[in-house]
């Protein structure tokens, strides 16, 4: 039986949601200045990229609150304080958030939609869940590459992107600089991994050269 949106649980979750991924936001914003600052522009980039999806989640939630414009919503929620400085903290710490988001909350958030009879906010929880889980699976992947001091050198020669100006380098282990726009190595990325990449990477198994993971 349908619920009156004005007295639903579902009209506090979605301003929850709101809340939640207007911070979120912010958090990576955050996240990304200490990126820069530690040299990993890559990083950076990643974290603004999810941020401005965030963005759009946030903008999202709050369309569905317009029939109650002109008021004020009291909400109680918890969120979390992850002022850290370490920039693998940083991503280990949004990976769990995003899994937090996908695995409990926006799944409780959508059941409660179902049952009040709100469906357009019960697909929008849906779909955006779905979303967090894809966030805290790209933070994770940085995460244990930045871990295993995999970010910038590889096992294989693989093809990297100099997000700054697009340039292509081949190896297994990036220069310090870009060759073309003289930029810290922090810009590149592996190809398969860059913003619109048309096609995988070719990969070619070096079994006599070395590289800076400590591997042959």
């Amino acid at each position: 039986m349908a619920v009156d949106f004005k007295t639903s649980k579902t009209k506090d979750n979605l301003m929850k949601a709101f809340a939640g991924e207007s911070q979120a936001r912010n958090r990576y914003t955050f996240a990304a200045e200490k990126a820069k600052k530690a040299g990993y522009e890559v990083l950076e980039k990643i974290f603004l990229f999810t941020a401005e999806q965030e963005r759009a989640h946030a903008e999202i939630f709050y369309s569905h609150l317009k029939e109650l414009n002109g008021e004020n919503l009291e909400i109680t929620g918890s969120f979390p304080v992850e002022v850290y400085e370490d920039v693998d903290k940083l991503l280990r710490t949004a990976q769990h958030n995003e899994y937090e988001e996908h695995d409990n909350v926006y799944e409780e958030f959508e059941q409660t939609a179902k049952e009040e009879g709100f469906e357009q906010v019960a697909g929008s929880f849906h779909m955006i869940k779905d979303i967090e889980k894809t966030h805290g699976d790209r933070f994770g992947h940085f995460a244990d590459m930045l871990e295993q001091n995999k970010l910038f050198c590889a096992e294989e020669r693989t093809h990297w992107m100099c997000l700054n100006c697009g340039y292509i380098y081949e190896g297994m282990e990036l220069p310090q600089q870009c060759p073309t726009c003289q930029v810290d190595k922090g810009y590149f990325v592996p190809l398969s991994l860059s913003p619109y990449s048309r096609e995988e990477p070719v990969k070619v198994k070096l079994k006599e050269e070395g590289c800076c993971c400590g591997k042959k």
